[in-house]
């Protein structure tokens, strides 16, 4: 449910880069032992940590950024358990991901575009020899090996055939006609980051576990992404998808199918209205675990986990008292019991719900996957005897390898990918704070983030960052941005006010039907709180925000002119124009508001920061990406004209090629910061 909660809202391995090049590079920076823009190239973080089932050696994806094509890389490497013997399974400017185990543990399955396309690769661990099974003509995700290892199901889009609506006279030989026009008639055509969609769907393929032919097992006009889980026996399926006449208008109602491969039946195992996703077969065989919600059009609805018979029926709820979504549920090899991972109080932790009742949470600090802002996510996976491996994030570095096991709560963290650039590196020191909202008494949570060489003696800029999503949560994480606009000399906060996840339903849905409401007065109480504590200059404090940051920062500036400036990042300005430009505006019509904007628009108004903009006398800049679809350029464009039309002092700024994840290309994070850090200092004066 990760993709539907964040819709407002992702590494330099130096042995891959030219000497010449990073000599130069390293040549430009301001070596004071800070955290410069020039080091974000520099850092490194793990991810899918993949462990062996006898629970012994961790196969990872070791992420880093290529200088000279501005693009995140990757390459496998493996270590024991014990973190000793830590060696690369691939190398070069290629992207590897995905590793699979064998069953057996004797190869390891991944995907890799070394040749170009992503195509599937198997490696027989013992020899290290490597054979590439597939020609596919597009990228497949979802990997999962049969029991018996003779199989390996994946999902792939299948493009379609589609007819010209018009037909055309043919042109002369050698014309240089226009370009075609395109037809559209589909509810999503375009999606961010992605642009305006293929015609076709997702659907299951089964490859022979040495290479051959895919077989493809699912069809109709219906989407079958996730990964597949196998029967015992290597005969079935089990897959979540939504394949209701409807899905378009009802996108998260979802079902568990059970899909035989000898016939090729597709049968409904669950039939609520609500998500049913992420179903696992347990090894015996005789129940499904699944994750769910019965749905009520909330904007916030926590992911429970469920279990049922192979055949779908004795339905139960497992972790009931657990006030927070439940996530990448994985058997235990008894199958008495489930991992999973939940997020708590801005931490996510890994645990163990029993068949029989009870929950045992084992170990926290995992995530460490989004390297610009401290965002929640993180994946782990589980040997046959318990042993587990997961992303461990703290402040002071982005996602490490850890390991833990079953009825434990220590974790050791295995490897250290960032020594090599933090070692010299003084990092801004990151406080936990709580306060108390000025609206309701409510306790908020947040973090400060002090400068390198902080003298609380002194006075310092205060700088408020706010999150996306809206309903997502921010950490004790590594963050790049937050870490340097301390780095520059400013005091940061950033918080969870209510909406956030990772405190209960009812805490989520504070802002149902009436966000940005009162964030507003959450975040002014912390900047309160923060200067109570006397080192920050209250002439001299600054705001910034993306996505639902957005919202709250150009929300802010129509409020109050504490702030000497703002920068707005890819918000959403007006929501009258945005449910009906944006990618997700299906969702957001009917989960965000009482129904269609025709019907309701001074609700949608009264919701806008547009309708705020005539109070604006804070210097704002506006940045965006060109080819956002989640909160479209002309969002930033309508407050931007706005604020011109005023006379009053504003900027834009326009990243070419970028979508709503600005920071996806490494100089692209860099050129976001540094703009905010610009403007920021135009306006920032002296302090001591």
């Amino acid at each position: 449910m990760k993709t539907i909660r964040y819709l407002l809202l992702t590494s330099c391995f130096s042995l891959m880069l030219p000497s010449t090049a990073q000599g130069v590079f390293r040549q430009e920076q301001d070596d004071d032992g800070r955290f410069t823009l020039a080091d974000v190239f520099e850092l490194e973080f793990a991810s899918s940590p993949e462990i062996s089932p006898d629970g012994n050696r961790i196969v990872f994806v070791r992420n880093f950024m290529d200088i000279m094509t501005d693009q995140p890389r990757s390459n496998l490497w493996i270590v024991n358990y014990d973190g000793s013997d830590l060696q690369p399974l691939t190398n070069g400017n290629h992207n590897y991901n995905s590793p699979r185990w064998s069953p057996d543990g004797k190869r390891l399955l991944y995907a890799s575009n070394e040749e170009g396309s992503t195509q599937l690769y198997v490696r027989w661990m013992e020899t290290g020899q490597i054979a590439k099974l597939t020609q596919l003509t597009k990228s497949p995700g979802g990997l999962a090996w049969s029991p018996d290892g003779q199989w390996i199901a994946f999902s792939m889009f299948v493009p379609e055939q589609q007819m010209p609506f018009a037909e055309l006279p043919e042109k002369p030989e050698g014309a240089d006609w226009a370009a075609p026009a395109k037809y559209i008639e589909s509810v999503q055509y375009r999606a961010d980051g992605q642009g305006f969609l293929e015609t076709g769907h997702t659907h299951l393929f089964v490859l022979p576990g040495d290479g051959g032919t895919p077989r493809q097992v699912t069809s109709g006009p219906f989407n079958h992404g996730g990964s597949p889980s196998w029967t015992p026996d290597s005969k079935a399926l089990v897959l979540s998808a939504n394949r209701h006449d409807d899905w378009e208008h009802d996108p998260l109602n979802s079902e568990v199918f059970w899909i035989s491969l000898e016939d090729g039946s597709i049968v409904p195992l669950t039939d609520r209205s609500g998500p049913d996703d992420n179903a696992i077969i347990s090894p015996d065989g005789r129940r499904i675990a699944y994750l769910g919600f019965d749905d009520r059009e909330q904007g916030y609805q926590v992911t429970h986990l469920y279990v049922m018979n192979q055949d779908g029926s004795g339905k139960q709820m497992l972790a009931r008292d657990l006030d927070s979504d439940v996530a990448q549920p994985k058997w235990s090899a008894d199958s008495r019991g489930i991992y999973f991972q939940y997020d708590a109080e801005g931490n996510t932790s890994i645990a163990y719900a029993s068949l029989s009742g009870g929950v045992e949470t084992y170990v926290g600090d995992v995530g460490g996957l989004s390297l610009g802002r401290p965002y929640s996510g993180g994946v782990f996976s589980v040997s046959r005897n318990g042993r587990f491996a997961y992303t461990h994030s703290r402040p002071d570095h982005p996602a490490d390898v850890a390991v833990g096991r079953r009825g434990s709560t220590d974790g050791t963290r295995i490897t250290h990918l960032n020594d090599d650039l933090f070692g010299h590196k003084e990092l801004g020191e990151v406080e936990e704070i709580w306060f108390e909202s000025s609206h309701d008494g409510r306790r908020i949570q947040g973090w400060i983030v002090k400068p390198p060489n902080f003298n609380p003696s002194n006075k310092y800029p205060l700088l408020l960052e706010i999150h996306g999503g809206p309903f997502a949560n921010y950490g004790d994480r590594f963050a790049a941005e937050i870490q340097l606009y301390a780095a520059a000399g400013y005091v940061v906060l950033y918080t969870n006010p209510r909406g956030s996840t990772s405190y209960g339903e009812e805490f989520g849905n504070l802002i149902h039907h009436a966000y940005p409401g009162f964030d507003y007065d959450d975040l002014m109480s912390g900047v309160d709180a923060v200067i109570a504590r006397g080192y920050v200059d209250d002439e001299n404090m600054f705001v910034t925000g993306g996505s639902g940051g957005g919202v709250l920062s150009s929300w802010i500036v129509g409020k109050t002119d504490r702030f000497r400036a703002a920068v707005v990042a890819k918000p959403v300005i007006n929501w009258y124009s945005w449910v009906l430009t944006a990618d997700m505006y299906v969702y957001g019509v009917k989960y965000w508001f009482p129904g269609p904007p025709w019907e309701n628009m001074e609700h949608y108004m009264a919701r806008s920061p547009l309708s705020l903009v005539g109070n604006v006398t804070t210097p704002t800049m506006l940045l965006t990406g060109e080819v956002d679809y989640r909160t479209p350029m002309s969002e930033s464009e309508q407050f931007y004209q706005a604020l011109k039309l005023q006379g009053k002092d504003a900027a834009l700024v326009r990243i070419p090629g970028a979508s709503h994840g600005i920071t996806a290309r490494p100089s692209n994070l860099i050129a976001k910061v540094a703009h905010v850090l610009a403007w920021f200092e135009k306006y920032r004066r002296p302090t001591t």
